[in-house]
């Protein structure tokens, strides 16, 4: 009763905090409704992914040295964590782009002019492209299925993973947010969101194993935040490239017995 009271009172109109989490729902959904009503938004943030998984996976798979295996299908399951975790990225630079065009429009100096908590620009901007995201992640998953891509563990990890990928995304749309804030066209916002994009998923673990690589550029791959992410997400789906797990203290002691 008392944790329902604690809600109410959050969402009272005079709370600050509660009309901060109104407003961001309502900016929010008029994202949401903005993309729903031009759907190329959406068709084009999901043919660049499923084009990632089928090129990558017939092309490179075969002649990739994973664990000492050279299996096309080992190769399309450690390809797939990479790929998730590349396509949530890739979403800073929509929201970027986004932002600046709202701001060279002048649609954010008339939200200033509102009534409405300051930051609710930017908060429902972020949850609107987190909602696209989780459908890009969902359509990429299904694909994925098709061309071979298996779990081997509970569904409890499977859906951490993707939980992983989701908050993961929604901390490189933050940054997407302030490439947005800084630049004065949509067309530099882009730009501006792909030019680090590139070397931060590409040098690292995602496609390739970095054991291969060269000492220097591996060192910088096996310290890359991204190549963390993709390894977790590995090690959640039970892929190849994840270290094989070891059995517990107890579960060492009830083999003894």
């Amino acid at each position: 009763m008392s944790a329902v009271t604690d809600a109410v009172r959050v969402m009272a109109p005079g709370n600050p905090i509660g009309r901060s989490i109104r407003d961001s729902l309502v900016v929010a959904k008029r994202n949401l409704i903005r993309m729903v009503r031009i759907p190329e938004v959406i068709i084009f943030g999901l043919i660049q992914p499923i084009m990632f998984v089928v090129l990558f996976s017939y092309v490179f798979g075969g002649s990739m040295d994973i664990g000492g295996s050279t299996s096309p299908e080992v190769y399309r399951e450690f390809l797939m964590a990479g790929i998730f975790a590349q396509t949530v990225t890739f979403a800073t630079a929509g929201a970027g782009a986004g932002i600046a065009e709202d701001m060279h429009k002048g649609l954010i100096d008339r939200f200033r002019s509102l009534p409405m908590a300051r930051g609710a620009v930017l908060t429902g901007r972020t949850l609107a492209d987190m909602v696209q995201t989780a459908l890009t992640l969902l359509v990429l998953a299904v694909v994925a299925l098709l061309v071979g891509w298996r779990t081997h563990t509970s569904m409890g990890e499977v859906l951490g993973a993707f939980g992983l990928l989701l908050l993961t995304g929604y901390a490189f749309t933050w940054i997407g947010a302030l490439i947005g804030l800084t630049v004065r066209t949509p067309e530099a916002a882009t730009s501006g969101g792909l030019v680090w994009l590139f070397p931060v998923t590409f040098v690292s673990n995602a496609f390739v194993d970095s054991s291969n690589m060269t000492p220097w550029l591996r060192h910088i791959a096996d310290w890359n935040p991204f190549s963390a992410t993709v390894q977790a997400c590995r090690e959640l789906f039970g892929n190849p490239g994840s270290p094989p797990r070891t059995p517990g203290p107890c579960s060492t002691r009830c083999g003894r017995r």
